[in-house]
């Protein structure tokens, strides 16, 4: 049986695609959002994490290194096949890898889900290590089949994202630079950006106007807008 933990921000979508993912009688799967995938990870203990790669929560995914072995870190997210889900309040999640793709012991690996023409999520899930990339264009048995391949410590790539990994490497942003921006995007002042990512409202600052001097920008709104057109946030 392989345990799946779906993280998805958008609660319809995520219970639909949860139960979707219960027919498949080796799947024992659980959901949650970003904000409770820390949580959810050590409660539930996933082989596999589905998580969806576009959620703005979703940029500190690389900073998770959460064992989830037994602790005594508890939840109230539940499987869906009961109809049960719940939301932890542990806002920066990862599903961490083993060296070179493998799952490490009490670890789960990652499946990432992403959209066709933003390289900045791809790159993110790339840098959080993930074993496998798939479109959300995808068919639900491309998902499926994804799940098992991963879970077997195998890399799986949706082709549709090919042109994305090399818009991806262009990208002039470090990876906390693209967390700022991204936070930025979603309407969030320095403060609020600080306390999301535990820094100072001096490097927020410091980021935003590394940002704007990389994108060539003239102002902060004015780098959002490059950067969203860029499919970069």
């Amino acid at each position: 049986m392989i345990r799946v933990l779906l993280i998805h921000d958008t609660y319809l979508l995520r219970m639909a695609l949860a139960a979707l993912l219960g027919r498949e009688p080796d799947l024992d799967v659980f959901s949650t959002s970003w904000r409770g995938a820390a949580t959810a990870a050590r409660t539930n203990r996933p082989d596999v994490c589905v998580a969806d790669m576009d959620s703005p929560d979703a940029v500190e995914c690389v900073n998770l290194r959460a064992d989830t072995r037994p602790g005594n870190v508890r939840a109230d997210d539940g499987r869906t096949g009961d109809g049960r889900n719940g939301d932890g309040r542990n806002g920066d999640g990862r599903c961490p890898e083993g060296e070179g793709g493998e799952r490490a012991v009490g670890r789960p690996v990652l499946l990432a889900l992403t959209t066709t023409g933003r390289p900045g999520p791809l790159r993110r899930a790339y840098e959080a290590g993930a074993l496998g990339y798939l479109s959300k264009n995808a068919s639900p048995d491309r998902l499926v089949e994804g799940i098992r391949h991963v879970a077997k410590g195998e890399r799986y790539i949706d082709e549709t994202l090919g042109f994305g990994f090399l818009q991806a490497a262009e990208i002039p942003l470090t990876r906390r630079e693209l967390s700022v921006l991204s936070l930025a995007a979603e309407g969030a002042s320095v403060g609020e950006i600080a306390r999301s990512l535990h820094l100072s409202n001096g490097t927020v600052r410091n980021y935003m106007a590394a940002i704007t001097r990389k994108t060539g920008a003239r102002n902060r709104v004015d780098a959002i807008r490059i950067s969203r057109g860029a499919g970069w946030v």
